[in-house]
């Protein structure tokens, strides 16, 4: 896939481009449904797929107070979309100034003149331009005039359930991960560093841990979870507690993971944690002889489910 990070680095259109144009924050499976959509179309006309997002989050640029975690961060996105097949990623800068272009600046200008679109394919509510001022009417409308067709993709649904990112980011706040995943296509993970940690799951509780330092910003509720432990190209089967350890009343949020049969050194290094099920919630123990004896419970639980992953 290429990637091309700024308008600026576009010399010439694109061959034949089909594009298609969102935040895509998930890619998840109603995003890859419109990713194919655009594939196919490319194919038949000999074309290019392109895949138009932005970065920052433009609601993170249009409205300063509203902040909520992003389902994937800029690199696991890249990565979700360069898997699929697209052709180009185009990834636009989202400024102020870009947010003040008026849609049928975006769509003259940019779409037609600078890409080449010949085809856009976008979902029912999309809108576009300064203040969201461009819609599909005015796209089919433009579409005339400029000579591509406009392609209208249908809601992906999974049973009665209509498949969006504010859906998914609330399941996994809930800790929700196995409805989660069934509408991401994959389980839901967090990515980060090995950091030092207080060494308590080892020297106090016989169940060392490995301390996650989150790149990621939607964290799944507390509790403690079944994962898998992406780290070096392997995967290992483990769990994890998400939250503030009340047994030892330090009040300080952590994701610790204990990997399965597993005893490399890994500070430092990055990992990936996948979520499989969540267990139960956090608890406050007596001490730590009864929070190790819950632990052995927990694993044993886990090993059972891991078995069939």
């Amino acid at each position: 896939m290429e990637l091309i990070n700024h308008l600026g680095e576009i010399s010439k259109p694109f061959k034949n481009a089909v594009v298609t144009i969102g935040n895509f924050d998930g890619v998840h499976i109603g995003h890859r449904a419109l990713f194919r959509q655009v594939m196919e179309k490319a194919r038949s006309i000999g074309g290019t797929s392109v895949v138009m997002t932005f970065e920052p989050h433009p609601i993170r640029v249009l409205n300063c107070n509203k902040h909520f975690p992003l389902i994937t961060l800029y690199e696991q996105k890249l990565e979700l979309i360069g898997a699929i097949g697209i052709d180009t990623l185009v990834c636009v800068p989202f400024t102020q100034e870009f947010a003040a272009t008026p849609a049928h600046t975006f769509v003259k200008e940019i779409l037609c003149e600078l890409i080449g679109m010949k085809s856009a394919v976008v979902g029912q509510d999309y809108s576009f331009g300064k203040k969201r001022e461009g819609n599909i009417s005015l796209l089919r409308e433009m579409g005339t005039t400029y000579g591509f067709e406009v392609i209208i993709s249908g809601w992906v649904k999974l049973g009665d359930r209509r498949i969006s990112s504010t859906k998914i980011r609330n399941l996994v706040l809930e800790g929700n991960v196995e409805e989660a995943k069934e509408l991401l296509g994959r389980h839901y993970q967090v990515r980060g560093t090995v950091m030092r940690g207080r060494d308590r799951g080892g020297r106090l509780l016989g169940f060392p841990t490995a301390n996650l330092k989150l790149y990621d910003e939607l964290s799944p509720k507390g509790g403690v979870y079944v994962v898998t432990v992406e780290c070096h190209g392997n995967t290992h089967k483990g769990v994890a507690n998400i939250g503030y350890s009340p047994t030892f009343d330090n009040g300080e949020f952590s994701i610790e993971a204990h990997i399965f049969d597993f005893d490399q050194d890994i500070y430092d290094q990055p990992i990936r944690v996948n979520f499989i099920q969540r267990l139960r919630g956090e608890k406050k123990f007596p001490g730590p002889e009864a929070l190790a004896a819950q632990i052995g419970l927990d694993i044993e639980k886990a090993r059972g489910i891991l078995s069939n992953v």
